[in-house]
């Protein structure tokens, strides 16, 4: 049996194995599975002058098509503005059940332009809503994204993901690098740079903030690092191990493990560091805390059975429940933004493999062919879970819908990525 001091040591060789990864590379996507039933859905070339019109359209279609939800419908090359008359019948005959009709006007101030985008019904008739925003023209990727969440909300009733933010960690030659994205792998920013490891980001909920793990005082210390300013600030950094940080709902406190009183144990923390209080007391190793999305449970990895497996204890403290009994190996245990499903890393036939259990039925499912998984994070509308794997030596990170249909995989050439995390709707 494997020990959690073993996943750990795993864990941390996978980061510490990341070969360079060019600075500000895009991830690239690939996608495979087949998703339920798809809308037929058309997107218009926008209106407007320029170039950021089908910049904005483009990103559209490329959101609506990779979600494996929408089938596109060739529009045809004449753009179709937001007041222009529709004809429901012929887009109909077209295939579409369901058209985007927009355009992007440029005022007199040539650094602001205005998108007004409309969703006509092509089956019933008439306009489903319609959306009208400013945009600056270096923009133009956001303002696609959010004209995707509006018709995806629109048209399937729950709220898209497309404009919220992964992060990730590389490693740039001898540089390790905290980056984010776009939820598409477009559009990568470099947060930090270290020649020392950095491990574990979690999102704060508001999404400006990253709590995360930094080795650059030759031991692991929590920070939160706010991402508009670059400010950073410790909130753990005492004797031993300061590891695993996980924000509660509110924000204002973390779930952290740490080793000052001897073994690994769960505490929370204020989000400046202060307030230290201890969850329990344990004789084995507890790690990888995540609270509930009600913030009533601390879901969390001990092998005080004997081997890895994954617990839940009130947040305010008391007596732990076992919740994984299939297989000897169970670990980094993520709840979903409903609280409805736990995702975790299971360890099947040698194969360390993503898997998922409703929390109510206690029923599971392996996701996952891969080999070698870890880090699983859910989108904000917990539809998709985003995890780290290992493809022909090198890491990626990859995707898969909650019901197994859906598979992506984003990846950069001769690179390794690591440890995901999906940040919260954008506020």
């Amino acid at each position: 049996m494997q020990s959690i001091s073993t996943l750990l040591r795993r864990l941390l060789a996978s980061a510490l194995f990341a070969t360079a990864l060019a600075a500000h590379a895009e991830l690239s996507i690939e996608i495979s599975g087949a998703g339920a039933k798809r809308i037929p859905i058309a997107v218009a070339n926008f209106e407007g002058s320029g170039l950021l019109p089908s910049l904005v359209g483009g990103v559209v279609r490329a959101d609506l098509d990779s979600s494996k939800l929408f089938t596109l419908i060739e529009p045809g090359f004449a753009p179709l503005g937001p007041s222009a008359p529709v004809n429901a019948a012929d887009w109909k005959a077209r295939g579409a059940d369901a058209l985007v009709a927009g355009g992007i006007n440029t005022g007199s101030d040539p650094g602001r332009s205005e998108a007004r985008v409309k969703l006509h019904d092509t089956v019933q008739g008439g306009e489903l809503g319609g959306l009208a925003f400013l945009l600056a023209p270096s923009q133009a990727r956001a303002a696609g994204h959010r004209i995707s969440d509006f018709v995806y909300e629109k048209l399937l009733g729950e709220r898209g993901v497309f404009s919220t933010r992964i992060a990730y960690i590389v490693k740039n030659g001898p540089q390790y690098e905290l980056q984010i994205a776009d939820a598409d792998g477009q559009n990568a920013q470099v947060a930090l740079r270290s020649r020392e490891p950095i491990i574990s980001p979690a999102w704060a909920p508001d999404g400006q903030r990253l709590a995360y793990v930094s080795f650059e005082q030759k031991k692991p210390v929590i920070y939160v690092h706010t991402l508009s300013t670059g400010q950073r600030q410790i909130v753990a950094n005492f004797k031993g191990s300061n590891s695993a940080p996980g924000w509660a709902p509110d924000g204002r406190r973390l779930a952290i493990v740490l080793t000052k009183d001897g073994g690994s144990q769960l505490y929370t923390v204020n989000a400046d560091g202060s307030g230290v209080q201890r969850i329990m007391s344990s004789r084995g190793i507890d790690t990888e805390p995540q609270y509930s999305p009600d913030g009533q449970y601390i879901y969390f990895t001990s092998d005080r059975g004997g081997a890895p497996q994954i617990y839940r204890v009130p947040s305010s403290g008391g007596d732990a429940q076992r919740l994984t009994y299939e297989g000897s190996y169970n670990v980094t245990p993520r709840v979903s933004p409903d609280g409805k499903t736990l995702a975790y890393i299971s360890r099947n036939g040698g194969r360390f493999q993503l898997t998922v259990m409703d929390l109510e039925k206690r029923q599971t499912q392996t996701l996952t062919d891969s080999a070698r998984d870890e880090s699983p994070s859910f989108a904000p509308n917990g539809r998709i879970i985003l995890y780290a794997t290992e493809i022909g030596g090198h890491g990626v990170l990859a995707s898969v819908s909650t019901d197994g249909r859906v598979k992506q995989r984003l990846s950069v050439q001769a690179g390794d990525v690591r440890e995901p995390a999906w940040g919260p709707y954008v506020q």
